[in-house]
């Protein structure tokens, strides 16, 4: 409370702020009086002055906000939580949209390839690819599919099941060996009859070297754990000898002595 530095007759003299800030408020003008929508507007901003001070609404909700900074999960208040899982699932699917754009994307900058590309058979990667384009472009014949699509597809297979084999992922390196054991099976079929062997042979010595990058640090020795366990039973024989031994009868004087003990 604001006061001045001289009292008056032995009395505090309150100031001219203090004076003014226990006069009450002035009434609402007239022309304010008969129109709902400043009223309505007034009242609203009162209860948002309200909800902010000591123990409001908003109040607590802040104070909850400024908690969780330093608060465990299971601290946090509910609305927090609901808030944080619905932010992470947009998001999430968000990037599974974007994953399916880019995807689709690339399976038709693919598919525009044209699969007559390399299709004399000709080097030694044409010995291999030739015969590929060409059982995919006999198959599709018989499918509602574009042989360039087929052929997309099996590039991509081919480079997702390198590429995630090299950081060792397990579906990738399954993806890789049936990548390969297609293609050979797709070379023996639509490769010529004087050179089925050769073409086979060929595209399996490149997938044998390609395999080297793909399933990088697989190995097929068994691994052998030779740390004792940590807990040994331990067992401790022991021998029990339980003998019966006859009380004595007490005799004569030690027995009157006993009971006037007792006594």
């Amino acid at each position: 409370m604001t006061h001045n530095d001289k009292p008056i007759n032995g009395q505090d003299n309150p100031s001219f702020l203090n004076l003014l800030n226990q006069l009450p408020p002035p009434p609402p003008a007239p022309e304010l009086q008969s129109k709902p929508g400043p009223r309505r507007l007034a009242r609203l901003r009162a209860a948002w002055k309200e909800s902010w001070e000591g123990g409001g609404f908003l109040y607590q909700r802040w104070e909850e906000v400024f908690q969780a900074r330093h608060a465990s999960w299971h601290e946090v208040a509910n609305w927090i939580k609901a808030a944080a899982l619905f932010g992470g699932i947009s998001l999430i699917v968000l990037m599974l949209d974007a994953a399916g754009d880019i995807a689709s994307a690339t399976l038709k900058g693919l598919s525009a390839v044209p699969a007559t590309n390399g299709g004399d058979g000709s080097g030694l990667w044409g010995t291999v690819d030739h015969p590929v384009r060409v059982f995919l472009a006999d198959q599709a014949a018989h499918l509602s599919v574009a042989p360039a699509a087929l052929y997309a597809f099996w590039q991509l297979t081919g480079l997702v099941g390198l590429v995630g084999g090299f950081f060792g992922n397990a579906g990738a390196r399954i993806a890789w060996l049936l990548f390969g054991i297609g293609s050979l099976a797709m070379i023996w079929f639509a490769a010529p009859a004087g050179g089925r062997a050769a073409a086979t042979g060929l595209a399996a010595l490149m997938w044998a070297l390609a395999s080297i990058f793909a399933l990088r640090g697989l190995t097929l020795r068994p691994i052998v754990h030779n740390h004792p366990p940590q807990f040994m039973p331990q067992f401790n024989p022991t021998l029990h000898l339980h003998a019966t031994l006859p009380a004595p009868t007490p005799t004569g004087g030690d027995f009157d002595d006993v009971h006037r003990l007792q006594r």
